[in-house]
């Protein structure tokens, strides 16, 4: 088992819609966030029953979209248990001045959304040159940036890569490539192509776990062709919760189960290392 275990991508909802007005980003609000939200005393109760250490919240986008101020409160409320991850509109000619506000608010890493389970704006690029200043300023920065976009979007995210060498930048949920036909994944080349980019690390979360056990592909097959091709210190494990369903506790062993074939090294890097490497954060803490 590993030594510590921090989780990279959970979520929560606030209680008081008042306080915190919806303003899900696309106008729909996620179906999880209405029916298992999670506030921040629910996810440390989660946390402490999951074993748990800390955990980086990332903005729910799909319910309050870039009005980050629920994370921003929880992480100045419990600093020794949170960090947060603020989402931001790269194009918009507010960004960096957007980027300064939640990072002086306390807020530890950015997050762009392109396309999720709820919400999908074809309209929308990764790559638009609109964003290229923000991303610029990210990147001198040193502001870690996450990425939602599903795998037939990586051909933007390589687009960064190219032009910011230096940027910090994690996929979430691996992009959610296409898993069933087993090792060696040739649905995901796209995916495993990007192992020559050192910048880009990669969000293994409660999606991957499930899916890595669709069809021909088996957990351990996963595990070792994700680690082999990027290396366990570029990998980096998220619950999801609550979006994904089940109890944190749940996710936990899950994902434990999926790893269970790495060494005792690798395991480490993944369950905590990697997320204290992005965050120094999480160390001072």
């Amino acid at each position: 088992m590993p030594t510590e275990t921090i989780d990279l991508h959970s979520h929560v909802i606030a209680p008081d819609a008042d306080a915190y007005p919806l303003n899900p980003m696309g106008g729909k609000q996620s179906d999880w966030s209405r029916e298992r939200p999670v506030d921040d005393a629910g996810m440390l109760q989660a946390m402490t029953l999951a074993g748990v250490s800390q955990s980086v919240l990332v903005q729910a986008s799909t319910c309050y979209g870039h009005d980050n101020r629920y994370v921003q409160d929880c992480v100045a409320k419990h600093p020794h248990a949170f960090i947060g991850v603020f989402s931001v509109d790269m194009v918009s000619d507010q960004a960096i001045a957007d980027i300064d506000r939640w990072v002086q608010a306390g807020l530890s890493g950015a997050r762009v959304f392109i396309a999720g389970h709820t919400a999908a704006d074809k309209s929308l690029r990764l790559d638009d040159p609109q964003g290229f200043e923000a991303w610029q300023y990210v990147e001198a920065q040193g502001i870690p940036m996450c990425v939602q976009i599903r795998s037939d979007g990586l051909d933007q995210v390589e687009t960064l890569l190219q032009r910011f060498p230096n940027a910090l930048v994690l996929l979430d949920h691996f992009a959610r490539p296409h898993l069933e036909g087993g090792s060696p994944y040739t649905e995901a080349k796209a995916l495993f192509n990007l192992a020559r980019y050192p910048n880009l690390h990669f969000k293994l979360t409660t999606h991957n776990v499930r899916e890595s056990l669709l069809g021909q592909s088996t957990q351990a097959d996963f595990a070792r062709d994700v680690v082999n091709a990027f290396g366990a210190d570029r990998i980096a494990w998220g619950s999801n919760f609550p979006a994904s369903k089940g109890s944190l506790a749940e996710h936990v062993q899950e994902a434990r189960a999926c790893l269970s074939s790495l060494s005792a090294t690798d395991q480490d890097w993944i369950f905590s290392g990697t997320a204290k490497k992005i965050y120094p954060q999480l160390t001072q803490a």
